[in-house]
């Protein structure tokens, strides 16, 4: 059984969907002692880093993650819950993240290219090393994204994939059995079913 993390940041049910569609139930939970208990992870997001946080750490929920992930099983961050990561956000101010995957989140800087913020839409992936993350997918799958903020991983061996967008930007990250996506894969149709499949394929 997938578990999915309810911290009041996300569109829970399409997630939920989308694992459904690819053979594999997933249970909503939302209680530290329900983290302990889970087998594979998933943590959205949308909206503010700083708000996930301080809903995280308000339910002690930043802790059971944190425990979570240094058993080794498999954790998958998306979108908001890809950044929160991170150790450190700047979005509006600076707030500590779960620092699962060192480095730091900040806004996109693409005035100078004319692009508009946020990114938002299609766009392919660039794949830097393999990964059973992207097993069976093609060298460019394609995602879609909406987001203001970039992940900037202190480690360049963590990053996954990149995207263009006024220059490259970290689109997927992996640390051990530590997942993060910049994209909605439940929002990407078939490569998005696909990740999501993979995932659930780890152990």
């Amino acid at each position: 059984m997938i578990s999915i993390l309810d911290y009041d940041m996300a569109n829970l049910r399409s997630v939920q969907k989308a694992l459904e569609a690819v053979g594999h139930p997933a249970k909503i939970i939302r209680q530290p002692e329900e983290i302990d208990h889970a087998d594979q992870l998933i943590l959205p997001g949308v909206g503010a880093f700083g708000d996930c946080m301080r809903i995280l750490r308000e339910r002690h929920l930043d802790v059971a993650v944190k425990r979570f992930a240094a058993t080794g099983k498999p954790l998958m961050g998306i979108c908001v819950g890809m950044q929160v990561l991170a150790e450190l956000g700047h979005e509006y101010r600076q707030c500590p993240g779960l620092g699962l995957v060192p480095g730091q989140v900040r806004r996109f800087d693409v005035d100078s290219h004319g692009l508009p913020v946020p990114h938002m839409g299609w766009n392919e992936l660039q794949l830097h090393r393999s990964s059973p993350l992207f097993a069976r997918l093609d060298q460019s799958p394609s995602f879609y994204f909406v987001h203001s903020y970039r992940f900037e991983p202190t480690d360049p061996a963590a990053v996954l994939a990149s995207c263009d967008y006024g220059g490259l930007f970290c689109a997927c990250v992996q640390r051990e059995q530590v997942y993060g996506v910049q994209f909605h894969p439940e929002k990407s149709q078939r490569d998005g079913l696909a990740l999501l499949a993979n995932f659930c394929s780890l152990n």
